[in-house]
């Protein structure tokens, strides 16, 4: 098993008695976010405090005294510290030993390093902004849970991603954190002489300090980078301040920092992995990083260092918008690269054409998904039809495929379900199936047994969970009104809205354009007839950020937060503001029904449904994502079909008018069918699609012999027994001949 070496400095501003030291190991792993018993234990210690910040450091930072002396005269505290931390050191430790080390007893290789420009672990450490980071925080939580040998590398942004209010017109607005690091989960990384740990990486006339810290992630830790140290010029300290930042030659440094300053800092601390994953093609200047130490610790030419490094090395992409799909212009990478080049024996042309997506377009400019597939010798899409539509953009870059081959495969992503399944939802689970049912998804007996839980207990514990968004949503918008200073009779009609008999749908994403969030309005008296019946009434609620720099995002925010305001809803439609993971878990864990309406085929996975999914919410979705392999008549609804039109406005409408029509005639109906008893039809649906949507896959049991067959996917293999969340390398001989190359 990889034992991973990564020297910490304590923070020294968290002060906490010896009798309780274990308080200090379990706020420094991220293991309480997905632990229900370190949450209580939390909000034992201070709840108000606790539900403000939702951040176990900040909330033991402003204990007073005296309050530390009553939690260690309280028996039952003390007991209750005892049993989480025992739990956390025994899950450390690999007590029972998990997944990975009985699979493979002998594996002595290094890590799986893991680069991704986001990673959404928690709310309360905001350097996510959607999908991406929630998928890669989730990754490294499932990587923990199988007892992957696995290492996270990303960035440290201070200002985080931007909070979100709405003003009274409907406008979103912005405003961005300054995190005060030593007061987050997170430990600086310490270097050989005992001090903070510095990287370097080269700029245009200077060299630029990364600081790293670890956020330790259950047993996966994840390094982040961080520029603002008095070491670097004013001027270079704010790369890494915020995510997604607009301006594109910061965004440029940016990924040069994570790229190559993370490759730095894994060779600074002896760590050499064994695969090097690039999540999404913002960490692909790894690639080159990885070449020139090729060229210069082994002397190879720079063609032959770039083929010898891919061999290991594999590329995730993860949608097929343009914007996804980064591009710089030849001018920024020249002003950047020509130092590399000139230390790697090189020409700028050479390394201007390692991101050419074309060889007959050399002005198009430098694209990082370019340079990610040339960088690596394996490169998968996260659904399969994703799989197929990356395929048909990238395949060119393919050399000597066969007409039949396949540049990019797929493998669908998955949620890490302890994170996301509802406290209800998972003590009946534990209930009926047993304390480790999250653990043993795969058993044979799992379906039959979700069957036979009782209707009433499916349908009271759901309910429970719809009851608390219910509670959550009404707190919200009385937050958000009294801000925009509506009247106090205004304000206590708020508690007249929404109820938990009520269907409730949500929609909850980014709001790109292409995710269509406004669609259900294109024919508001249809839409009128749908929501505002009093026989069988429809309550929507929405949330999502639009980028800064995503003006048309924008308005579908205000075209939805503008119409929501309208009487002829009574109330029904709600837009629940700075939206989040907290927020997140909160909807896919009470709705009724999950929308999902993209452009297909844009939506190139997309995980939300799936959570909806663990706690017995249906979806309704374009099919599009993952919803092409979910789908199933028996537990969930279409809308439309498979086929696109070539005109946008003409296939929206046609779009818009499935949607209305799966409403009416199956969605609406199917959930009233009882007549105001027990649903007994619409929780047989819920059964199903609790039950369908799990991990598949065999399963590998301790000393089953995994072949390492050329070119088939890791997790193809052996990881497939743990789905719910995907994590996949390729185990591929390093004589394979490379052929992307271009």
């Amino acid at each position: 098993m990889y034992e991973f070496n990564i020297p910490t400095l304590e923070p020294s501003e968290l002060k906490i008695p010896e009798e309780m030291d274990g308080l200090r190991e379990l706020v420094y792993n991220l293991w309480w976010c997905w632990s229900p018993e370190a949450h209580l234990l939390f909000h034992r210690i201070d709840g108000p405090r606790w539900q403000h910040y939702r951040n176990p450091v900040e909330l033991l930072l402003g204990l007073e005294p005296h309050r530390w002396e009553q939690l260690q005269s309280d028996p039952v505290f003390m007991g209750g510290l005892n049993d989480v931390v025992g739990q956390l050191r025994r899950y450390v430790q690999g007590d029972p030993p998990p997944w990975f080390r009985q699979a493979f007893p002998e594996f002595r290789d290094g890590p799986f390093a893991y680069f991704s420009t986001e990673f959404g672990w928690h709310e309360s450490l905001g350097i996510y902004s959607g999908g991406l980071g929630i998928l890669s925080g989730d990754h490294c939580k499932s990587a923990s849970d199988l007892g992957l040998p696995f290492i996270g590398i990303g960035l440290m942004y201070r200002r985080g991603y931007f909070r979100q209010s709405i003003d009274l017109d409907g406008l979103q607005q912005h405003f961005y954190p300054d995190y005060d690091l030593s007061r987050l989960p997170l430990e600086p990384v310490a270097g050989a002489d005992g001090l903070e740990l510095r990287t370097a990486i080269d700029f245009p006339g200077r060299e630029v300090q990364a600081r790293v810290w670890r956020a330790q992630v259950g047993r996966s830790p994840v390094l982040l980078l961080d520029t603002d140290v008095p070491e670097n010029r004013p001027e270079d300290r704010p790369i890494t301040a915020m995510l997604y930042v607009r301006g594109r030659e910061m965004r440029l440094c940016q990924e040069i920092v994570l790229g190559i300053g993370g490759a730095r800092v894994l060779d600074a601390l002896g760590i050499e992995p064994s695969v090097w994953h690039m999540n999404e093609g913002h960490s692909a200047f790894l690639g080159l990083e990885r070449a020139r130490r090729r060229v210069s610790r082994d002397g190879l030419s720079f063609l032959e260092a770039l083929e010898d490094s891919r061999q290991d090395a594999v590329f995730t992409t993860h949608t097929p918008v343009p914007a996804g799909n980064e591009s710089f212009q030849n001018n920024l990478i020249r002003k950047y690269f020509a130092g590399y080049a000139e230390q790697c024996g090189i020409d700028m042309d050479t390394v201007l054409a390692t991101g050419r997506v074309n060889d007959d377009r050399p002005d198009d400019g430098f694209n990082l998904t370019a340079l990610a597939i040339r960088s690596a010798s394996a490169v998968n899409g996260v659904s399969a039809l994703h799989g197929e539509v990356a395929d048909g953009i990238w395949r060119h870059m393919g050399r000597d495929l066969p007409e039949d081959g396949r540049l990019v495969g797929s493998i669908t992503n998955g949620v890490h379900t302890p994170t996301w399944i509802g406290p209800e939802i998972g003590a009946l689970l534990q209930e009926h199936l047993g304390s480790d049912c999250l653990m043993n998804l795969l058993s044979p007996s799992f379906a039959q047994q979700v069957l036979a839980i009782p209707d009433e207990a499916i349908w009271s514990a759901h309910q429970e969970q719809k009851k608390r968004l219910i509670e959550l949503t009404r707190d919200r918008l009385m937050e958000q009104f009294a801000r925009h200073g509506r009247a106090p009779d205004e304000l206590a009609a708020i508690q007249t809205h929404l109820s938990p008999d009520h269907l409730t749908l949500g929609f909850a994403r980014r709001f790109a354009t292409y995710k269509r969030a406004a669609l259900i309005f294109r024919d508001v008296e249809r839409l009128k007839r749908i929501v505002a019946g009093d026989d069988r009434p429809v309550q929507i609620l929405f949330a999502g950020k639009a980028h800064p720099a995503d003006r048309p995002g924008q308005d579908l925010i205000k075209e939805i937060c503008l119409s929501t305001l309208s009487p002829d809803w009574k109330g029904r439609i709600h837009f629940i503001e700075n939206y989040n993971m907290r927020i997140a878990r909160f909807l896919v864990q009470g709705v009724d029904v999950w929308l999902n309406t993209p452009r297909r085929p844009q939506e190139a996975s997309g995980t939300s449904g799936m959570k909806v999914s663990l706690n017995g919410g249906l979806n309704c979705s374009i099919l599009d994502g993952w919803w092409c392999e979910g789908y199933d008549p028996a537990h969930g609804w279409a809308i439309g079909d498979d086929q696109n039109s070539g005109n946008q406005d003409e296939q929206d409408g046609k779009d818009a008018d499935a949607l209305y029509h799966v409403l009416e005639d199956m969605v609406v109906p199917a959930y009233y069918q009882e007549g105001g008893g027990l649903p007994t039809g619409w929780i047989a649906r819920m059964k199903r699609h609790r039950e369908v949507l799990r991990p598949h896959g065999p399963k590998i049991e301790p000393g089953d012999r995994v072949p390492r067959s050329p070119g088939v996917p890791f997790t193809r293999r052996c990881l497939p027994a743990f789905r719910e969340q995907q994590v996949w390398y390729r185990c591929v001989p390093r004589s394979r001949p490379y052929s992307g190359w271009r």
